[in-house]
């Protein structure tokens, strides 16, 4: 006699397949077998950040089959936690289908995301992706905008490799059972900020005593990373008090993305229970610091060789390259990858705000911070929106963007560089000639604030094709919000100080 059997919510959206039942399989034998107490499931937002809930591992496998309800409105937060759509009211339906009345979205973990926890006990991790209840994929779920991208770049046989470089702060909590932001008296909407003290003074880049004073931290954050089996390369000191940085060997983009969201999201964990607050706010609300900055490595490469598509190693490539002056994007990068290069730079005022994405990022575009105030590239130049390393017969030459800062949405970030960069290459778009001089007043700047960049994002008519209309339109109302808010604010520093220093 024939057994039926009930289909799942996982096979309503057509993502249950015999490669995914296998890895769910593997994943509830190790919970079991390693006594794991809870499992949370995590969520990315729009802002990068993580949300979820935790389930009793017990009940993993309903999880992975029937997915998890979440409050829609998680969806259409601003920084503050405020949702900016009024959900209750009736023509929600026509402008948001699917979030009317703060109805319920469909979680489902992915299993290949399943992380044991160093730091908590008897706890696991996994990345969930959103759905509608009638196994509709949400289309404002910036990881699925990532895949797209990197399903564009698969059709051409391309795939894409990052290595991350991430400054970040770390702090020592002054009070960690009593302080500001643990005092109920003092609740609110967002709440006050940690009160800290620096982990070193600054001002010394990479000197040896200020690692030896911050080491304790640092080897938190190397013992968490490395249990979690991240790529961490190293951990350095930075040129600003308290500031440190962690780079990352290079990755396919995807890992390199999900391991961004559990790095930033570990760290904090980790340290906060050893009494350190780290941020990964662009400038913390003080005096004397420096911004931070996420500088995205990237390349693509062929993926039945992986042969790195952007390098020039033929013989034949390298004669090409040495005839040609050394201002010429083709002298160091292939001809493909200086139509990307281009591509990057045509649509850098519309890719501003899926790489800097607060308020509080844009001040970190000012000249000689090693940060980027015009659209320009340059040859290992660090003034420059984009460095190009390597050259001739060197097969890891690549490009580094470094719009970023630390609190990006690692999905759109990596997403907006790959429709720009194929936007080059597909219009063939010549780059310009190397800059030596990035802080020239002649250049072409980049936007000022978060509000004009947002602006930037709705005219260019490739990015909102590529993202999709909806989403810019969700984007630009979401983050307008949080301008709209800061241009209100009685005290900007204080906004600042609750808004992102207590909470990113």
């Amino acid at each position: 006699m024939r057994t039926l059997t009930t289909a799942t919510f996982a096979d309503k959206c057509g993502i249950n397949t015999p490669a995914r039942q296998a890895e769910v399989q593997r994943v509830l034998a190790l919970a079991q077998a390693s006594g794991l107490e809870w499992t949370r499931l995590v969520w990315c937002d729009v802002h990068g950040n993580l949300r979820g809930k935790t389930w009793v591992t017990s009940e993993l496998a309903t999880a992975f089959a029937e997915g998890m309800g979440m409050v829609s409105t998680l969806l259409l937060k601003d920084t503050s936690d405020r949702t900016v759509y009024k959900v209750f009211e009736a023509d929600v339906k026509n402008e948001l289908p699917g979030f009317e009345g703060a109805s319920n979205v469909m979680m489902l973990p992915d299993p290949n995301s399943f992380k044991i926890l160093p730091w908590a006990e008897k706890t696991a991790w996994l990345l969930c992706q959103a759905w509608f209840p009638n196994g509709e994929p949400v289309p404002y779920d910036s990881r699925r905008i990532l895949q797209r991208a990197l399903g564009k770049l698969a059709a051409k046989g391309w795939g894409m490799k990052c290595g991350l470089e991430v400054e970040f702060h770390i702090y020592k909590l002054r009070d960690t059972e009593h302080g500001d932001d643990a005092d109920p008296s003092q609740a609110a909407w967002p709440g006050p900020a940690p009160q800290v003290s620096m982990i070193h003074p600054g001002f010394n880049l990479l000197n040896e005593l200020w690692f030896d004073r911050a080491e304790p931290a640092l080897r938190i954050v190397k013992q968490t990373a490395q249990d979690l089996g991240l790529p961490l390369l190293s951990l350095e000191i930075e040129l600003g008090p308290s500031q440190v940085e962690a780079v990352f060997k290079a990755t396919d983009a995807m890992t390199a993305a999900d391991n961004m969201l559990l790095f930033r999201s570990a760290v904090k964990q980790a340290l906060r229970r050893a009494g350190y607050h780290a941020t990964f706010m662009c400038r913390p609300p003080f005096e004397n610091i420096m911004s931070s900055g996420w500088h995205l490595h990237q390349s693509l490469y062929d993926l039945s060789s992986g042969q790195n598509v952007f390098s020039r190693t033929s013989s034949q490539d390298i004669q090409e390259a040495e005839a040609l002056r050394t201002d010429d994007a083709r002298h160091t990068l292939s001809n493909l990858g200086a139509h990307y290069l281009a591509g990057l730079l045509a649509h850098a005022p519309g890719i501003t705000s899926l790489c800097t994405t607060t308020v509080n990022g844009f001040g970190r575009f000012q000249p000689n911070a090693l940060a980027p105030q015009s659209i320009l590239w340059g040859r290992d130049n660090r003034g420059a929106m984009l460095r190009v390393v390597g050259g001739p017969g060197d097969a890891a030459t690549r490009i580094e963007n470094r719009l970023g800062e630390p609190a990006a949405n690692p999905y759109l970030y990596m997403a907006a560089q790959i429709f720009a960069g194929l936007d080059g290459i597909e219009q063939t778009l010549p780059a310009p000639p190397a800059t030596d001089a990035p802080y020239a007043e002649s250049a072409m700047r980049l936007p000022l604030t978060l509000g004009e960049a947002i602006e930037h994002l709705g005219e260019d008519s490739v990015l909102s094709s590529s993202l999709g209309a909806d989403f810019v339109r969700y984007y630009q109302r979401i983050k307008m919000s949080e301008q709209h808010r800061f241009n209100n604010a009685e005290d900007k520093v204080e906004f600042q100080r609750r808004e992102y220093f207590g909470r990113i």
